[in-house]
């Protein structure tokens, strides 16, 4: 299941780019919810307000966050 599948329902935009050596996966909460995000194995973790969201990743990963827009990198 991809992340855009995995966070249907979230009213959550959901953007991917892929390049040569990674896929990009962008999804905007908003700057007003309170965001934060960690990757433990091969999941990213994105609390958003209330909610908490389990992201499975194929690959190593990387996420950052910034203003309610969290970035996922994961290396092809």
């Amino acid at each position: 299941m991809s992340v855009k599948e995995q966070l249907v329902g979230a009213d959550v935009g959901v953007g991917r780019r892929e390049y040569d050596d990674r896929v990009e996966i962008v999804a905007d909460f908003g700057p007003e919810t309170d965001t934060s995000v960690d990757v433990v194995d091969d999941t990213v973790i994105v609390v958003a307000g209330d909610e908490q969201h389990e992201l499975a990743v194929e690959g190593d990963a990387r996420a950052f966050m910034k203003n309610g827009v969290v970035t996922i990198e994961v290396d092809e």
